[in-house]
């Protein structure tokens, strides 16, 4: 199809008003990081002597030789390398390669800091969960400590999972005068199925297997270096830095450990070594605009992503001055198809969807839709297009050749004109608790509207010690609240999805309300999420008590509790005891975080009100 397709008047719509919504702040935003851009050229000609000479003093004789011309660009190099998280391991090897391709290209490279990168899946259901959210803001102001020392002409950000990649853009934006490239480094191979995985879960909480039978089935799952396989956060993410321009075109979901692995990291290099010296390359803070945004969310919608993003894309937006809420997630939602099934919105891993035509092919098929800016700025240059071409090594080099013009296997990608879905994944839920928003992909259109008596708990663990007791065979709604950024820190609930699945397919009516998070791995068990206001803040999800009916419906989006509104609006909320969990586990560090924290809508930042 043409490359100048009308874009559809709702993106049109939800893009002028954010981008007139974020006027003041974006101008504001603009004219700091132009003020920082005009101190010279390249950013270490601004510094004494005695402070470059700290600078060199670790580096190569060949290095100190370049960075001593003022002429050649140095970068810098901010990653989330550790060896015990998958996704992060592979990171190791990845600066020697980009620092061999920028000095062949006449430039220079230092690896300018760490952050951390923790992995919610090993401290799902444990106190560390409750550091998992604050880790995004700590994340962010790391990248700024190893960039402080204004050495740099642009930046390499290795990044992958949850937390990680939102802090990494956080602190790119906060130096969004510096060109910025994402350098990742893919899901690991293909083990066990998700879907058997997700059964064997089941049977465990039933009773009907034992830890051994658990612990082999979640080994044949998490088996290797890189990403976990199904579409959770962190693959969303690569799908977004994709969306936004961020990566190389169609380096998301290429597996560690493989010669085009190493040849697209090597290709990073290169590119931003050429793009630099030539002026073909802007500053992230320049280059991510309101319509890179917008199609980050469109990205999120049309592959059924995580609901972790409907605060990290907000946090991250209001890095660069740009205000987004529900409400433009949920009006983009309602006219973007669902384009992919990738686990646990279907059977497939994030490998298959690759194989069937991935990326490439789901932002050509958004493109000629109408659905997705093509106008905007990418590291490669001017347009999207050039990210509906795929990778591939011909003679040790990478060339990008278009996407297949049909899908592979259409259990897993679709075309816009025949989707999964006529509308996207997320959904806005809202009445009088508050607001929220779930993840409608992965529910069955049987499981979306429930009418049923609310069950409160304070703590997931007392959701399942009453799993275990028996006393949930019934239909009931969960209401697990105190979970908020305020309370907790807004750890995940995922664990109670094995226990609330096992009822769901006993033929019992469930679903959750929380005001903490669920996570990309929310699955087919309905769930109203990150509700807003948190009950710690007054909000009204603190006034339901066990036994109110509460109506459910997320084909509409609405969700009240069904009672006289003078008398609910009169309860007080109980004061809470959370004194157990505000030390241990690190979690007294986080203190000024958990009191600082703006609401989910808001990103659940604790960076204060002068942030945006």
């Amino acid at each position: 199809m043409s490359t100048t397709t009308a874009i559809h008047p709702t993106i049109n719509a939800v893009t002028q008003r954010i981008t007139e919504r974020s006027k003041p702040t974006r101008t504001a935003y603009l004219q700091r990081i132009r003020a920082a851009a005009g101190k010279g050229r390249l950013q270490r000609s601004n510094l004494g002597c005695t402070n470059l000479a700290h600078a060199f003093a670790a580096a190569p004789s060949a290095v100190k030789i370049e960075l001593k011309q003022e002429e050649v660009p140095n970068f810098g190099i901010v990653s989330s390398y550790n060896d015990m998280v998958s996704a992060h391991q592979p990171f190791e090897e990845f600066p020697v390669w980009l620092k061999e391709e920028c000095f062949k290209h006449g430039t220079t490279v230092q690896f300018a800091g760490g952050t951390p990168a923790m992995c919610d899946g090993i401290t799902q259901g444990y106190e560390g969960m409750e550091l998992s959210l604050f880790s995004r803001d700590v994340i962010a102001m790391s990248t700024a400590v190893a960039l402080s020392h204004q050495m740099f002409d642009g930046v390499f950000y290795l990044g992958v999972c949850d937390k990680i990649v939102p802090g990494l853009l956080i602190g790119a934006l906060s130096f969004g005068h510096l060109p910025a490239l994402f350098v990742p480094a893919g899901p690991m191979t293909s083990g066990l199925a998700n879907n058997e995985k997700a059964k064997i879960r089941q049977l465990f909480a039933e009773g009907k297997v034992g830890r051994d039978i658990l612990l082999e089935s979640e080994m044949a799952s998490y088996h290797s270096p890189g990403t976990c396989t199904f579409y959770g956060t962190a693959n969303s993410n690569q799908m977004m830095m994709e969306m936004m321009g961020l990566h190389l075109p169609n380096s998301a979901f290429v597996n560690p450990n493989t010669p085009m692995r190493e040849a697209l990291t090597r290709a990073a290099g290169e590119h931003m070594a050429e793009a630099v010296k030539k002026g073909r390359i802007l500053p992230v803070g320049e280059m991510i605009t309101e319509k890179s945004i917008v199609n980050a969310i469109v990205g999120l919608m049309a592959t059924g992503g995580s609901t972790n993003h409907t605060m990290h894309l907000i946090a991250f937006a209001r890095a660069a001055g740009i205000i987004v809420n529900w409400d433009d997630f949920d009006d983009i939602s309602n006219i973007v198809p669902l384009l992919a099934r990738v686990y646990p919105n279907g059977k497939a891993d994030v490998n298959h969807f690759a194989a069937a035509g991935g990326l490439a092919f789901v932002i050509r098929e958004l493109l000629d839709a109408g659905l997705l800016h093509e106008d905007v700025d990418t590291v490669v240059g001017r347009g999207m297009r050039a990210y509906t071409r795929e990778p591939f090594l011909v003679d040790g080099k990478v060339q990008w050749r278009d996407a297949v013009a049909v899908s592979q296997d259409d259990s897993v990608l679709r075309p816009a004109s025949a989707p999964f879905s006529p509308d996207g994944g997320l959904r806005l839920m809202k009445g009088n608790i508050g607001r929220s928003v779930i993840k409608v992909s992965a529910v069955m259109p049987e499981h979306r509207v429930i009418e049923a008596p609310a069950i409160v708990f304070d703590d997931q663990r007392e959701v399942l010690a009453a799993f275990d007791r028996g006393e949930l065979e019934r239909d009931f709604i969960a209401v697990v609240r105190f979970q908020g950024p305020r309370a907790n820190g807004m750890p995940e609930l995922h664990k109670l999805t094995p226990q609330l699945s096992v009822l769901q397919g006993r033929g019992f009516k469930v679903a959750l309300v929380t005001d903490g998070r669920m996570s990309g791995a929310s699955g087919k068990v309905p769930a109203a999420i990150h509700m807003s206001p948190e009950a710690l803040l007054g909000g009204a999800i603190g006034k339901i008590r066990t036994g109110d009916m509460l109506r459910f419906d997320a084909e509409t989006g609405e969700l009240n509790v069904l009672m006289d509104e003078a008398e609910f609006n009169a309860r007080e909320i109980p004061v809470p005891d959370l004194s157990a969990r505000s030390h241990g586990i690190g979690r007294e560090l986080f203190a000024g975080f958990r009191s600082l924290s703006s609401s989910a809508e808001t990103g659940a930042m604790s960076f204060g009100g002068d942030f945006v």
